[in-house]
């Protein structure tokens, strides 16, 4: 497979592009999308053989089940059950952002994301165009685009460069404006747990939930 790198500089080199990625994502294919954080590669999170390839593309394992984003909020309670009241606080606060929340998934999802032991890790990017895709698409399994050891791609060349022979398309906007990953909270327990440190800070996080009286710990 070769990618295709799309543009997204005017209207109609947006609409092109995201259009072409959704066409992707519904034939199962790989896409390189941009984020607010880093560049990730997605796939149909309800698309079994997708997530596979794209677990695949990045040399990873079914131990290291992909993330999955969303375009909005509500969508939580569609994936997720029993999300305690802080973590509602942070979305309110940091959604959309750079904050991943690792939930309990719902039992009824048809869909298969690795070895997950009864959990989903979801995040709404604080990206138009990204959040644009997903309106179309619906939630996808999303990884940082590249290969596991190497630096996230900040840009679409990165990006195509370590994943173009697994991708089918690549929208290409420019570099990212993160350029760091999202901070892991895990909300499964009665306190939530930062597991990997990242654009947000722990004080941040603490300071939202302040008036709430919680506290996370950090363990990343």
């Amino acid at each position: 497979m070769t990618a295709e790198r799309y543009p997204t500089g005017t209207d109609e080199e947006r609409e092109a592009a995201i259009a072409a990625a959704g066409l992707a994502i519904q034939r199962g294919e790989l896409v390189v999308l941009p984020t607010d954080t880093v560049y990730g590669v997605a796939a149909d999170a309800f698309d079994p053989a997708a997530v596979k390839a794209l677990l695949s593309a990045k040399g990873r394992g079914r131990e290291m089940p992909p993330p999955v984003l969303v375009s909005a909020a509500t969508t939580i309670d569609a994936l997720a059950v029993r999300v305690p009241a802080y973590a509602r606080t942070l979305v309110e606060e940091f959604w959309p952002g750079p904050l991943t929340l690792v939930c309990h998934q719902q039992t009824s999802l048809q869909w298969d994301l690795g070895e997950t032991r009864g959990t989903v890790a979801i995040r709404m990017p604080d990206h138009d165009l990204a959040r644009e895709l997903l309106e179309r698409t619906g939630p996808l399994a999303v990884s940082s685009a590249n290969s596991t050891g190497l630096p996230a791609a900040t840009d679409a060349e990165q990006a195509e460069r370590m994943l173009g022979e697994h991708v089918a398309v690549v929208v290409d906007a420019g570099e990212s404006p993160g350029g760091e990953a999202s901070t892991i909270v895990d909300v499964t327990g009665q306190q939530g747990r930062i597991l990997r440190r990242g654009a947000l800070s722990l004080e941040a996080l603490n300071a939202a939930l302040a008036p709430t009286g919680a506290t996370l710990v950090d363990e990343g």
